[in-house]
């Protein structure tokens, strides 16, 4: 027998008056989670600049290594997070017109394409990105180590969307809170990774990319944890999961 469904209040209910108040406390951790994502190239810089080698020169190497490689990262990644602010809008829309039904397959069908299309671009980042360095005239002399952090990240690519379409669901619902404190929680996490591989594995730009792969995934876990633990109609359940092409069509448009 299916679990009834309850009716739960969304976190921040913008279809009814007083409307300042919820804005500002739905805005703030929205902020604040796009301020962590781009901290997280940050961190992997000040470790590499402070723990991987001994030797200032293979520091700095290491340093410029990921350095090189950020314009090309928050490239491809606001492409697809273009996407997720689609997937944002159509389940928002639905959430508004209290469809429970379209909420439920615009939410499935967003999961699913995010964990598809990371798939897709994370091989294709995989096998390209010395040839991508390349286009970019990445310096030969960092071009090796460049492309090694690249290959990790992409591998962490799933992840990567997988945790921004989950957000993307989660505020279309009123919550801007949860995906905040996930992110909060996997900063942390690629911190003390970051520290542990560099400082004590001695793995240099091998260990801020692995470490930044599993923030990743920490943080894509705890998105989905928080969908599937949703009492209303954008709750996860992985049997639901399938493409509507109409909820496709909607999130590219």
């Amino acid at each position: 027998m299916e679990r009834t469904e309850k009716k739960a209040k969304p976190q921040a209910d913008l279809c009814t008056r007083p409307l300042l108040k919820k804005t500002v406390l739905f805005t703030l951790p929205l902020v604040f989670t796009s301020v962590l994502q781009l901290l997280y190239s940050a961190a992997d810089i000040v470790v590499l600049g402070q723990w991987a080698s001994p030797d200032s020169a293979v520091r700095e190497a290491a340093v410029g290594a990921v350095g090189s490689t950020g314009a090309l990262i928050n490239l491809i990644t606001n492409l697809f997070i273009g996407l997720s602010v689609g997937a944002l809008a159509v389940v928002a829309r639905f959430v508004g017109a209290r469809d429970g039904e379209k909420v439920s397959r615009s939410v499935h069908t967003a999961v699913l394409v995010s964990v598809i299309g990371g798939f897709i671009v994370g091989v294709f980042g995989f096998f390209m990105s010395g040839v991508m360095l390349e286009w970019m005239n990445t310096p030969e002399a960092v071009l090796p180590l460049s492309a090694l952090y690249l290959k990790i990240y992409f591998c962490g690519m799933p992840f990567n969307l997988l945790y921004n379409f989950g957000a993307s669901i989660l505020r279309a619902c009123g919550d801007t809170k949860r995906p905040l404190i996930v992110l909060a929680l996997a900063g942390v996490a690629n911190i003390g990774l970051n520290i542990l591989t560099v400082a004590g594995l001695k793995m240099s730009v091998a260990g801020v990319g692995i470490a930044t792969t599993v923030a990743q995934a920490i943080s894509a876990a705890g998105v989905v944890i928080a969908l599937m633990r949703r009492r209303d109609s954008a709750r996860l359940g992985f049997k639901k999961l399938r493409i509507h092409k109409t909820a496709v069509w909607d999130i590219i448009k």
